[in-house]
């Protein structure tokens, strides 16, 4: 199948504030074949599908670098919680809320189609499994983006260490009934882990051309037990994938450091390992120093970067200059739904440009729209590993491609491109996605999926899962009480730095 894009205009990344002039862009199968002013002369016949790109902007797919699919019916769900005490009423392990094979797809769908429809073309899922990942769920969410046509990386987010291990404090608050509950080793050991990755790579990794692929995710490094980060990392090396691992999300993780690490914070911990490399996706990394951004700089790791989750959450500010500044990678990822409230990485975006000019008084230090947009688009497919294929719109990549209609308020007038791209658009103006060379949203519609049956069966379901939920609410209310007080000892704890703005001290 050849798809040709007529007299359409092609961003690039540094072309400058003003359109590019129109060209032709031909795809053959799943990659860009031309690019030119004649490059479609004499294209034509029943194989060939011809898009007018007169008035449009054609630019690479948008990158949701760092994203968790298993709580996508959630959005809105609770209010502004801290990450330990949120975590509490995201995903409670209640019978009646395990879901189904066919629940698993439907949730991973919501999010999937809102993705395609706002632009986004590729995805990296940082599943966690509640209690653990069976066969039958993974191939849920596996083919749920087979189905819709979008490109996606996908891990298994479970820790194999008990909760109560995790957490700096909490051991000493507990009464002993709680405390006991809390030092139970999850059911699922390193060995049906490690199996449950078999699987996800054995079934689904280079799905349909590799439009699917795996990646592997430790959750955090406090999370898991040494042999067992050692064999995530094993893994990753031996077949290219990505690695996962929050670090420094929140103040109370770089207090973990000083209460069980001799005073290490998470990144030094890890780099004493030997386990920071090129594949690792360091997600967060709020409350790190510059000794931490020195050894993810060594190491040749990403940070990715959640502004919208971490304001959501009150974890704090990342330092967006000291990161750019030693030339580490930045991707951008608009975190789990319930902690974004949507999955738009336009928003993500603007809010990248956006928070970081509170972070220091020299204006010379805040991001630029061009940064941001390198954020997005190569620092994504950085952390993607596809650095030859995708983020950028050239002969032999991938053909992951976003039409945007100029014609529309975003863009009119036309000052600067980049700036109105990262400032004004909000996906309101996105009119085609395609994925692999093919078109997988036009014209308002999901091409593969009926999207309103998918809606409805969505609803259907929570109502169903209505009493459940309040349940769970009833069960992270005895836990309440010591969550509040484990994260007020650790808010108070002196780490010698800040990342709160307005509060004492200055964020750096």
């Amino acid at each position: 199948m050849t798809t040709l894009i007529r007299n359409v205009q092609v961003f690039t990344l540094g072309a400058g504030a003003s359109l590019p002039d129109s060209v032709d862009v031909v795809i053959d199968g799943p990659q860009i074949s031309a690019i030119g002013p004649d490059a479609g002369a004499g294209i034509d016949g029943p194989r060939t599908e011809i898009i007018d790109g007169t008035g449009h902007l054609l630019m690479p797919g948008l990158i949701n670098a760092h994203f968790h699919s298993p709580v996508n019916h959630m959005k809105g769900a609770l209010p502004s919680l801290p990450l330990e005490i949120f975590m509490l009423y995201e995903s409670p392990a209640l019978d009646e809320l395990l879901p189904t094979p066919r629940e698993a797809y439907v949730r991973t769908m919501l999010a999937a189609l809102e993705m395609l429809k706002l632009g986004v073309t590729s995805v990296q899922d940082d599943a966690f499994f509640v209690p653990n990942p069976t066969p039958e769920i993974i191939d849920a969410v596996l083919q749920a983006y087979a189905d819709c046509g979008i490109r996606a990386r996908v891990a298994l987010d479970q820790p194999n260490i008990p909760e109560l291990d995790k957490l700096p404090f909490l051991a000493g608050m507990l009464p002993p009934n709680l405390r006991q509950r809390l030092a139970k080793p999850p059911s699922f050991g390193m060995e049906p882990l490690l199996d449950a990755y078999r699987h996800l790579i054995e079934r689904w990794h280079g799905f349909d051309g590799g439009r699917l692929k795996a990646a592997v995710s430790c959750s955090a490094p406090q999370r898991v037990t040494v042999p067992y980060f050692e064999a995530l990392d094993d893994l990753s090396r031996r077949h290219d994938l990505p690695f996962y691992a929050h670090m420094l999300e929140t103040k109370l993780q770089r207090v973990y450091g000083v209460a069980h690490f001799e005073g290490r914070s998470l990144v030094r911990y890890v780099d004493d390992l030997g386990l920071i490399s090129d594949r690792m996706n360091i997600i967060h990394a709020i409350w790190v120093d510059d000794h931490d951004l020195d050894l993810i700089a060594r190491g040749g790791a990403t940070i990715a970067h959640n502004p919208i989750s971490n304001l959501r959450l009150g974890s704090g500010v990342m330092p967006f200059r000291r990161i750019r500044d030693r030339g580490i990678p930045i991707c951008l990822g608009s975190d789990e739904a319930i902690a974004d409230d949507a999955v738009n990485m336009w928003s993500v975006a603007k809010m990248t440009g956006l928070i970081h000019n509170i972070a220091d008084p020299d204006y010379e230090t805040w991001p630029s729209a061009a940064e941001v947009l390198h954020c997005l688009f190569a620092g994504g497919a950085h952390a993607m590993r596809e650095t030859a294929t995708l983020g950028a719109i050239e002969v032999g990549r991938q053909a992951d491609l976003v039409l945007l209609d100029l014609d529309t308020l975003a863009f009119t007038p036309l000052n600067d491109l980049g700036r109105q791209l990262v400032y004004c658009e909000s996906g309101s103006s996105v009119r085609l996605t395609m994925v692999a060379g093919e078109v997988v949203y036009a014209e308002g519609r999901i091409r593969r999926i009926d999207e309103a049956a998918i809606r409805a069966e969505a609803r259907e379901i929570h109502a169903r899962q209505a009493a459940a939920l309040r349940s769970a609410e009833a069960t992270a209310a005895e836990w309440l009480p010591h969550y509040k007080a484990m994260y007020r000892r650790a808010s108070e704890t002196d780490v010698g730095m800040n990342r709160w703005v307005g509060h004492a001290g200055v964020v750096r």
